[in-house]
C-alpha cells in the first residue's frame, strides 16, 4: 500500500509548522506501507493545484493529510470539511478570502472517505490525547481537507497540536478555532517525538 501524506510550510507569524516537522521527519516505509511526503503551500491558490499535482504524479492508494490548530491539544481527524474559505488573516500569498465557496457547485461539506472515528479510537487506545473534529475551521488546512475529501482516492485530514521547539508559545492558533489562544499546547502534553508516534500510527492503520 502506497500512502501520500502531506503537511504545511510555516504560515503567519511563525517560522515553524509542527504539520511539516513531523511530515518531514515520516519514514519512507511503515508496517508494510510505502509513505511519499510533500509539504504544501499555505495558500488557498496554490495548495489545491500543489496537491493536485502529488496525487496525479505519484497515485497513492490512500491520502493523509496532516496540518497543525493552536489551540488545539490533541489529535483531531476530521470528520468533515466545509465548502468555505473565510479567513481571519492572509495566506502566505497575501489572499485572505471571506465566505467564499471552495468549489462553487459543490456540496456545503464533505464527509472524510477514511473512518475519522476509528483512527481516533485506535490512538486514543494507544494512549494519544485525540478527539474526532467536524470542523476544521475555514482556513488553508479545510480548503485542502475539503479537496481531499473530493477525491477519488481515500483520505483524510488531522490537525495536530501546534508545537514548537523548545515549548516556546505558537505565532498563530486561531486559524482553525476562532476562539483559541494563539499558544501551543502544554510542553507537558505533547513532545515532538510523541507527534511524530502519533501520526506514525495513523499511517500505519490506514
Amino acid at each position: 500500500m502506497h500512502i501520500l501524506v502531506t503537511g504545511f510550510e510555516p504560515f503567519g507569524n511563525d517560522d515553524f509548522n509542527a504539520s511539516g516537522a513531523v511530515v518531514s521527519a515520516l519514514p519512507t516505509s511503515i508496517a508494510g506501507r510505502r509513505l511519499t511526503t510533500a509539504i504544501l503551500p499555505v495558500s488557498f491558490d496554490r495548495s489545491g493545484e500543489a496537491l493536485s499535482a502529488l496525487l496525479a504524479e505519484h497515485r497513492p492508494d490512500a491520502l493523509l493529510c496532516v496540518g497543525e490548530a493552536g489551540g488545539r491539544a490533541a489529535v483531531t481527524p476530521e470528520a468533515r470539511a466545509a465548502n468555505e474559505d473565510d479567513a481571519r488573516i492572509p495566506d502566505n500569498d497575501g489572499a485572505r478570502p471571506r465566505a467564499a465557496a471552495i468549489i462553487s457547485d459543490g456540496p456545503l461539506s464533505l464527509p472524510s472517505s477514511l473512518d475519522a472515528q476509528r483512527i481516533t479510537a485506535l490512538l486514543a487506545a494507544a494512549g494519544f490525547a485525540a478527539q474526532v473534529s467536524r470542523n476544521a475551521g475555514r482556513f488553508v488546512c479545510n480548503h485542502v481537507a475539503y479537496l481531499a475529501y473530493a477525491q477519488p482516492v481515500p483520505a483524510l485530514f488531522i490537525h495536530v497540536p501546534a508545537l514548537r521547539p523548545g515549548g516556546t508559545e505558537a505565532g498563530v492558533g486561531r486559524e482553525t478555532d476562532l476562539r483559541a489562544a494563539s499558544t501551543a499546547a502544554p510542553a507537558s502534553a505533547w513532545d515532538m517525538e510523541q507527534l511524530l508516534a502519533a501520526v506514525e500510527l495513523v499511517a500505519a492503520s490506514l
